[in-house]
């Protein structure tokens, strides 16, 4: 017998860290953005904007596991639109759910909300890893539960692989692209001594935490003067759209030991940074940028392989570049992930099946 008890307000949900944390250690490839630290950071920066639905899914001898959905308002051609999601919102590249039973965790979850009054216009399961953990589950248990709907792309993301260690993952790079590296290599050590610096604090519960904001405000600088810093409508460290939020995501990583913050000084000026998350050997590529006034002679692409290399000395399994860009990625990569969605529209909602009827006549996912 299973049961659903449901969050709906971060104060509420601030009782169950211990728990969130034990079934997260339980979890198949989990990411950084998959902990309570990451969600709690979230959820306060979004405030009214989204309504949590925050699903613990309990048996007889006790939780098995938690589904972490959100409504959030989405704007597309028709006005409004109500979509019950994950809570990534596209900040890293695949969500689901907590625990070791994934699948009574998607199923009894979804169930409970099929029988409990919609807030919702769309049900759009996003950031799924349909060929990793996930294996079929959330397609199955949409189906299951009266709520068919469709596997289709979302996005797609360039991911290194280290099981094998650093020599048998160089050697099986590009030949002339090896070569390339030693070139910029070469060139960064004609303008000056080269450093690299790795910061990865243990969490406070062991007596760390720091931030250390003195390397965080290096990265926010570097963010600002790369190219990326005079886009409009961007979000690297240093928009003002992002940047209160990022920063407080940084504390609360830090804490929780989850910071992986990279950088590269050339003659003791700092060149490039690459600014992640990890959790449990798995890293995720959170923004990354060189100064152009310090060196253009491929600052980034030299501080890439030492935090490759070095990821492989700790143990990591995994580095997960993100999307975009994947035409210069793709020399790194050992393969490209697909997230897929599945997307259920209310059947009786006008909106809803309006807006299903646009996208299926446009093909469009908006």
């Amino acid at each position: 017998m299973t049961s659903v008890t449901e969050i709906n307000s971060l104060e509420a949900l601030s009782g169950y860290r211990l728990l969130w944390n034990w079934l997260l250690r339980q979890t198949r490839e989990p990411t950084f953005f998959q902990t309570f630290d990451w969600l709690e950071t979230y959820l306060r920066h979004q405030g009214d904007r989204v309504r949590p639905r925050i699903l613990i899914v309990s048996s007889n001898d006790g939780p098995i596991g938690i589904l972490p959905l959100v409504v959030t308002p989405e704007e597309t051609l028709l006005g409004t639109v109500r979509v019950l999601t994950y809570p990534l919102d596209g900040w890293g590249t695949f969500f689901g759910p907590i625990g070791p039973n994934p699948t009574a965790t998607l199923r009894t979850a979804l169930r409970h909300i099929s029988r409990t009054p919609r807030d919702w216009d769309l049900v759009d399961l996003r950031w799924v890893d349909a060929a990793g953990p996930d294996a079929g589950r959330t397609r199955q248990a949409m189906r299951g539960v009266g709520m068919p709907a469709p596997k289709k792309p979302w996005t797609e993301a360039a991911q290194i692989e280290l099981a094998d260690g650093w020599d048998a993952y160089w050697a099986s790079r590009d030949p002339d692209w090896r070569r390339e590296t030693d070139r910029c290599a070469r060139r960064l050590a004609e303008q000056g001594e080269v450093t690299y610096v790795r910061y990865r604090p243990e969490p406070a519960s062991r007596g760390d935490g720091d931030p250390r904001w003195n390397l965080y405000d290096v990265c926010e600088q570097i963010a600002g003067r790369s190219w990326q810093g005079s886009a409009t409508d961007g979000t690297t460290l240093s928009h003002d759209s992002v940047r209160a939020y990022l920063r407080d995501a940084h504390a609360s990583a830090a804490a929780a030991g989850g910071v992986d913050l990279n950088l590269l000084l050339v003659g003791g000026r700092p060149a490039a940074f690459a600014y992640n998350y990890h959790y449990a050997g798995n890293v995720y590529g959170l923004r990354a940028g060189f100064d152009p006034a310090v060196s253009r002679a491929g600052s980034g692409t030299v501080l890439l392989r030492r935090m490759v290399e070095d990821s492989c000395r700790r143990g990591d399994y995994r580095i997960d570049l993100g999307p975009d860009s994947l035409d210069y990625k793709r020399r790194w990569a050992t393969r490209n992930q697909t997230a897929y969605h599945y997307p259920y529209y209310a059947p009786t909602g006008i909106k809803a099946q309006t807006l299903r009827a646009k996208r299926w006549l446009t093909g469009s996912r908006f």
